[in-house]
């Protein structure tokens, strides 16, 4: 019996390793897809490296469309069945919404949104002709609530919120679910730029008392991805702490 395949963005960053991690300990052959960070890949590989399990990386910049449509194109070259796809790739802006430029914003939304939308409409169709499969998008707290000098991010966070929601209503009659992570301060290096006093205050103001952990997100989309998910769709889970409330 052949294993499933997991294609997971943003793979070399700490939440992706975690979800590749976590996919790889449930069987799944993977398909890495990273920008920066080849180290965080190839040691990735070193270290998993069962011969019942395939895992293909992929380099690609996802501000460029054809980059994208180039892995796009190498996976399905490469990989007859994609059963979970989790957009991952995302990156932030701290500006004044004011001194946002229009290439920042774009920039934002390409990574974070533009990305999820054409990985999303390329392997749907595999899915909807095997009447199954799972997409996983991570989104943020802040495009639920909101963050003040993060109003890119948090827009397009919340744009992959409704985009969720809408796909799960179209493609759940072909048995396709599609649910939304909303992390919250998750201790990762995206994070490099608050202050150890920034992260205390952040500590404090989260109901469980602790920032989240990569796991605590990878942990999320195993459960989303298995059977004993497969009546949940359309939802926006919150892996938070409490944060939002």
């Amino acid at each position: 019996m052949s294993n499933k395949t997991a294609v997971i963005s943003g793979a070399s960053g700490d939440i992706g390793i975690s979800l590749a991690h976590a996919f790889y300990n449930e069987n799944y052959d993977l398909v890495l897809l990273y920008n920066r960070n080849q180290k965080s890949i190839d040691d990735f590989i070193k270290v998993h490296n069962s011969k019942d399990i395939k895992i293909l990386p992929l380099k690609a910049d996802f501000t460029d469309i054809k980059e994208i449509n180039n892995v796009i194109n190498e996976i399905k070259s490469n990989i007859e069945n994609i059963d979970v796809l989790i957009n991952n790739a995302g990156i932030s802006l701290i500006r004044f919404f004011d001194e946002t430029s229009l290439e920042e914003w774009d920039n934002v939304f390409n990574i974070n949104v533009k990305s999820a939308f054409m990985l999303s409409k390329a392997f749907i169709p595999n899915m909807i002709n095997r009447k199954k499969g799972n997409i996983i998008n991570i989104s943020s707290m802040w495009g639920i609530s909101g963050a003040s000098m993060e109003v890119a991010y948090s827009a397009s966070k919340a744009a992959l919120i409704g985009m969720s929601k809408a796909l799960s209503k179209e493609v759940g009659p072909s048995n396709i679910n599609v649910n939304v992570i909303a992390p919250g301060v998750i201790d990762t290096k995206m994070n490099n730029n608050l202050s150890d006093e920034d992260l205390k205050i952040l500590s404090k103001e989260t109901p469980i008392g602790r920032l989240g952990k990569p796991e605590d997100v990878a942990n999320m989309a195993v459960f989303l991805a298995s059977d004993k998910a497969s009546f949940i769709t359309g939802q926006v889970i919150s892996v938070d702490g409490g944060f939002i409330l």
